[in-house]
């Protein structure tokens, strides 16, 4: 450990001369040179739009891929990655609805109002309607498009529904997390509905279906069903390996030797995962689209540690900004990647899929200007250089504020009471409160998380509200150098500053008893009428409908019939 903190500060103090001026904010890409002779021979470009198949885990930590080290047994991701380009410095948000709304709309989440937490089942709130998605212009360039999978981008009104915003198919669910088989969510005591859909109905029948089965099952279908001659684009959003912790009994026996019994069911999870993206990798193969298809993999935020995942040797968990919530797996498998079998450590964020893969579909993005993300095609095809350079990784206006921050200690800049982490250059900077910070080790023991004392604790850094690493040197982030370094933070500040000046109000609006699923039949779905109106006030206020007492009444009106039905409903599905 001491040999790696000096060569760590030795690369601080020969670099350091670079950091008075912007032109550190170039990035540091380090991709390996090709020495295969084959590839003089691979095609330039490609003959017609390719195929895109986008596959998204939930709650995948980083350590959690054999590549990784882990003890999880993935063959197939670890096949595709060796045989594709493996992203080594490749961030997500730390949480769901962030990172699948800034994938679907290339911008932070500053730019979408979605700042701050998730959108809960009973908030009428989702996915802007002015934004235009990935999926409608992969549809403007002549795309077949199919979600399957957890959406988790809203869903109070129908025009917020997948289907509506640029999917021609959909089978999955859209609240956060449901019971695999039954397909249950409670989003609090006595609040509990059905949601698994298809398209915009209640999908009843599919009750009883493993859904990480279910999930590639329909892939297959799609891809039966299609002309591999006509470009598609699916997005796979696997519920796996979100909680409740559920899988097949004979997934969970390959790992019985473990003694945690959570990180037994998560492994049979990963393993069970693993086995649906080779048949969906074989479907592509069996039905003629795999020679001309592009296949992304990633995780939409680290791993939960108390859940059985694991983000070692990283930082931090889910739901926090330190490395092991925000640096995700993820790899990009093609036939057509010109520089094949390599470890890429260009700078990749999930904002840059959507001008990436629109740029592959060879669509238009000259209507939607002021995208975050960029074209990252040529890095991951061919080794060049990432046109990225930063990433912010948000600020959070209503996450409690940093009990010992102020505007004092960020130079009269920034509150550091406030949360916000920003990534420039090989420079990483944090403000108010990350998250819980420990580093954790692979949950090997029998009653953890219960031995505290396996763990790596911080205890000197509770009086803080800013943290600056050098990320390229520290990936780990033990060395704090906020204090050596002023003149860095002073930088990374004024960038929060800029970012936050272009920051729209946060939505986040009180939850709606409208919402309930026994005003729906027994089932999560929309509920909002079309002549609602929405009024987002205050940055946060709930929204406010013209017609509120007479809404009302008519639930009151409602909900006796309502419950009938779904007694009647749910009696047919037994």
């Amino acid at each position: 450990m001491a040999v790696y903190a000096l060569t760590g500060f030795s690369l601080v103090s020969l670099l350091s001369f670079g950091y008075l001026s912007w032109d550190w904010m170039k990035p540091s890409l380090v991709a390996d040179v090709a020495t295969d002779p084959m590839e003089k021979s691979l095609p330039p470009a490609f003959t017609r739009p390719p195929h895109i198949i986008f596959i998204l885990t939930d709650d995948q930590g980083y350590h959690d891929v054999g590549y990784h080290g882990s003890d999880i047994h993935t063959p197939t991701l670890d096949r595709l990655a060796a045989e594709g380009v493996k992203l080594e410095n490749y961030y997500i948000q730390p949480i769901c609805t962030p990172s699948r709304s800034q994938l679907i709309t290339g911008r932070y989440q500053i730019h979408t109002g979605l700042q701050h937490s998730i959108i809960r089942p009973r908030q009428p709130n989702c996915l802007p309607l002015d934004q235009v998605t990935l999926p409608q212009k992969l549809q403007e360039a002549g795309y077949s498009t199919h979600m399957v999978g957890k959406w988790h981008l809203g869903f109070y009104k129908k025009e917020c529904l997948p289907t509506r915003r640029g999917f021609d198919t959909f089978l999955g669910s859209l609240t956060g997390n449901v019971d695999y088989y039954t397909y249950d969510n409670c989003d609090g005591p006595g609040v509990c509905g059905y949601d698994l859909h298809e398209g915009e109905d209640v999908a009843w029948d599919q009750s009883g279906k493993y859904s990480t089965f279910l999930y590639a099952q329909r892939v297959s279908k799609i891809l039966a069903s299609h002309n591999p001659k006509e470009p598609i684009f699916i997005y796979v959003a696997f519920q796996a390996v979100h909680t409740p912790l559920q899988s097949p009994k004979e997934y969970i026996y390959r790992y019985r030797s473990m003694g945690n019994v959570a990180r037994r069911k998560y492994a049979a999870m990963v393993t069970c995962m693993d086995e649906a993206v080779k048949n969906i990798t074989w479907a592509l193969k069996k039905y003629g689209y795999y020679d001309n298809s592009v296949i992304v993999f990633s995780t939409d935020n680290g791993g939960q540690t108390f859940s059985g995942g694991s983000n070692w040797p990283l930082r931090g968990r889910k739901g926090t900004y330190w490395e092991g919530g925000v640096r995700g797996i993820g790899f990009v498998h093609s036939p057509l990647i010109k520089r094949k079998r390599r470890t890429s450590w260009a700078l990749v964020h999930i904002t840059d899929w959507y001008p990436t893969l629109v740029s592959l579909a060879r669509g238009n993005l000259s209507n939607v200007p002021g995208l975050d993300g960029y074209n990252v095609w040529p890095a991951i095809s061919e080794g060049k250089e990432s046109p990225r350079t930063e990433i912010l990784h948000n600020i959070d206006p209503l996450y409690n504020h940093a009990k010992y921050g102020s505007l004092e200690d960020g130079f009269g800049i920034w509150n550091t009471a406030v949360q916000a982490s920003i990534r420039v250059g090989e420079w990483k900077l944090l403000t108010g409160d990350p998250g819980y910070s420990d580093w954790i080790p692979p949950q090997t023991l029998t009653n953890f998380p219960g031995s505290w004392w396996n763990l790596e604790r911080l205890t000197d850094g509770l009086r803080k509200s800013m943290w600056l690493f050098n990320i390229t040197a520290d990936p780990y982030e033990r060395y704090d150098l906020s204090d050596q370094r002023p003149d860095v933070v002073r930088a990374l500040l004024m960038r929060l500053v800029y970012y936050n000046r272009t920051a729209i109000p946060v939505r986040y609006p009180a939850e709606n008893p409208r919402a309930h699923p026994d005003f729906n039949g027994g089932a999560w779905g929309p509920w909002a009428s079309e002549d609602d109106a929405e009024d987002w006030e205050g940055g946060g206020e709930p929204l406010k409908s013209k017609n509120k007492k007479k809404k009302k009444c008519k639930i009151c009106k409602l909900r006796s019939f309502f419950r009938k039905l779904n007694t009647r409903l749910m009696s047919n599905r037994i």
